[in-house]
């Protein structure tokens, strides 16, 4: 019986991401995964509906990896965001991992969680 899709989730292969090698859950579309790595992130975004907080820490993530040639994208997409597991926005991505929610970060904080998200 596949009442609420249950079964299908039991169903579902994850499928390698581009950047760490890992199975990601097959819900996030090969389509969000990037084709390059640069210094072991594959891909930052932003998740946000388009308030002011929101653009703020696209801004503030867009001057913390000026430079280094990774792109930042900005996700207004509520379906996107869900799947994700962000309960409140902003939220910042990296890697395809939910790394804060709910937090303007300034650019000192989102370079610390890029450079601790390299290391694990």
């Amino acid at each position: 019986m596949t009442l609420f899709g249950k079964n299908k989730e039991k169903a579902k292969k994850g499928t390698p991401c581009c950047c760490s090698g890992e199975e990601q859950a097959a819900s996030v579309s090969a389509s969000t995964w990037c084709g390059k790595t640069v210094d072991g992130i594959c891909c930052i975004k932003v998740l946000g509906s388009g308030c002011k907080a929101c653009h703020q820490l696209y801004d503030n993530t867009v001057k913390a990896v000026e430079g280094t040639g990774i792109e930042v994208e900005y996700v207004t997409d509520l379906q996107k965001i869900m799947e994700y597991g962000a309960m409140s926005m902003p939220a910042l991505v990296i890697n395809e991992k939910l790394v804060s929610s709910g937090k303007t970060l300034k650019t000192a904080d989102i370079l610390a969680l890029i450079r601790s998200t390299v290391k694990s």
